[in-house]
């Protein structure tokens, strides 16, 4: 499996373990599967980015780095939208958000497999 396909994977199921958290805030329960569909889509992307980069730079501190800071990022925008009752939940999306990101990026450096180098013929 190459790498940007690892990361989907891993991002999906860290995803899913993120939109789970959720479940802790009692005034979002009855949006728990719209939650976990999210957070899913957003593990996913999180992990097909870190998955493209790692396949361009082997450095764990380089996949932990980015995939905090996208999961950061992508945690904030949902965050940014109000709840149905007008409320904002920023701790409770943002750090899990940055946690499992960073977690994504971690992984995809360490799974998966790197393409191959090309050589030019002459």
């Amino acid at each position: 499996m190459n790498k940007p396909v690892a990361g989907i994977v891993v991002g999906a199921v860290l995803g899913i373990v993120d939109g789970a958290t959720a479940w802790f805030t009692p005034a979002v329960r009855p949006f728990l599967t719209t939650i976990l569909m999210g957070s899913c889509v957003k593990g996913m992307v999180v992990g097909m980015l870190c998955g493209v980069v790692a396949r361009k730079v082997q450095s764990d501190a380089t996949g932990i780095a980015l995939g905090a800071g996208l999961g950061l990022l992508l945690a904030y925008l949902v965050a940014a939208m109000p709840s149905a009752t007008g409320d904002h939940y920023y701790l409770q999306i943002m750090i899990p958000g940055f946690v499992l990101g960073a977690v994504t990026g971690f992984l995809t450096q360490r799974l998966g497999t790197a393409p191959a180098p090309t050589t030019q013929r002459s």
